[in-house]
């Protein structure tokens, strides 16, 4: 190590323990920094952030120097090739600054008659029976992975349900899970006995069975006028947005209500879906303080800490009203609730849906642990690609997004309890009222 770099790391060092003396100091006495201590710390810190970029240009010159012959030349042998590569195609990118830029390229490649521009050539499939997405002319362009990974973010934001299911990314088509819906308390499965003295033990085993999930595709296609297309800033925050909110709206109404016919199986649309009827001479349009505590008493032991509430707006106002004793059970947003914009009810997030039922009928409200459903989805998320002459008669460029997922209720039927005669599950909705 040169005496630079030691130099300059013994100063860096200095920096480093004058900062840690100001924050021990301010911890000590229970404190924030004062406006004058954080000036004098931020002066610090760019100290520190200084000598990290000296001694980085330092161990640069040293391992480059250490490269060189005697004649201070480096020394090629006579059998070496030099090649040069691109980087564009490691990068997930494929070289555009924005997602603006790339559908401007896409664009140029259908008007300007002449060879496309090269990063759109990045991973492009080879020509086939439909049309290959090699060039302009034949199909379109993969959007680049980073953009495409982008829009699934985007989807999984705000109200999505996918991040709450067992979910789990796969690189084929279809995965079999095994499953054991026995209880501790049933009449079969795994059991233990209590054995005297010397007697034959009572023999069990598992009752296994097996639980299917194959992909369904999701499909967006959104043509692009021209106009729209030559505005960069415009297609950042235009597309990925419009993409990604369909997305997670057909992946949530799937999630809830799917039939599992060429989509996934809706957690409401199984056996294992639970109906709490309304109280005896319940008005329409109203919500009881009973439709919520049975609600809550129909989960599984344990599911509580993980469920979360849906509920159609028109529902919302009823919930104001509702008190256990003196206490209301319904906490607008406030210190306890943030990052939960409708607040708690028995506290248990809400969610404000129009996945929801319409107010008063059945499953306007509903309670759902969604750690009970599993989801499998394809590994990298959204692809894309886009085509320039699906709609060339009215001057617009298709964007295709595809999304493949499939999902299922882990359990086919309601739970039968131990003792008491009311069943239980997962996924819980109010009665029509």
């Amino acid at each position: 190590m040169s005496a630079t770099i030691r130099n300059l790391q013994a100063r860096k060092a200095e920096h480093v323990k004058a900062a840690r003396a100001l924050t021990d100091k301010v911890a000590s006495e229970n404190r924030d920094l004062t406006t004058e201590e954080q000036t004098q710390f931020e002066d610090i810190a760019n100290k520190i952030r200084s000598a990290d970029a000296s001694i980085e240009r330092e161990q640069m010159l040293a391992s480059a120097e250490a490269g060189l012959g005697a004649s201070g030349s480096v020394e090629i042998p006579a059998s070496a090739t030099i090649s040069v590569s691109s980087n564009m195609a490691v990068d997930p990118k494929r070289g555009f600054k924005t997602f603006g830029e790339f559908a401007q390229a896409v664009r140029g490649a259908g008007v300007s008659g002449g060879r496309p521009d090269q990063r759109l050539l990045i991973g492009a499939a080879a020509p086939g029976t439909f049309g290959g997405e090699g060039s302009g002319t034949d199909g379109g362009f993969l959007v680049p992975p980073q953009y495409s990974t982008d829009i699934f973010n985007l989807s999984l934001t705000d109200d999505a349900l996918l991040p709450l299911t067992d979910n789990i990314e796969i690189d084929g088509n279809s995965m079999v899970f095994p499953k054991d819906e026995t209880t501790p308390w049933g009449t079969d499965g795994v059991r233990s006995y209590w054995q005297a003295e010397a007697s034959a033990a009572t023999v069990t085993k598992p009752k296994f069975g097996t639980a299917t999930l194959r992909m369904h595709k999701l499909m967006a296609l959104v043509p692009l006028t021209d106009e729209l297309l030559a505005d960069t800033n415009a297609l950042g925050g235009y597309l990925p947005n419009l993409l990604s909110r369909s997305i997670r709206w057909k992946t949530n109404e799937a999630i809830l209500i799917g039939t599992g016919a060429g989509q996934p199986l809706g957690a409401f649309s199984g056996a294992a879906a639970l109906v709490v009827a309304k109280e005896s001479g319940q008005a329409a349009n109203t919500v009881a303080l009973a439709n919520i505590t049975k609600m809550i008493a129909a989960l599984p032991p344990g599911s509580f800490p993980n469920a979360s509430w849906l509920i159609t707006p028109d529902a919302l106002p009823q919930l104001f009203g509702l008190t256990l004793g003196n206490y209301p059970i319904y906490l607008p947003i406030n210190a306890g609730a943030q990052g939960n914009p409708y607040g708690t009810l028995m506290g248990r997030p809400i969610m404000v849906s129009q996945h929801a039922s319409a107010f008063s009928a059945q499953g306007d409200i509903e309670l759902i642990d969604l750690s009970y459903y599993r989801t499998i989805t394809k590994a990298g998320g959204v692809q894309m690609a886009s085509s320039l002459h699906l709609y060339f008669d009215a001057d617009a460029t298709a964007f295709r997004a595809t999304f493949r997922v499939d999902g299922q209720p882990k359990i086919a039927a309601q739970i039968t309890q131990a003792k008491g005669s009311n069943k239980l599950s997962p996924f819980v909705q109010l009665g029509a009222r």
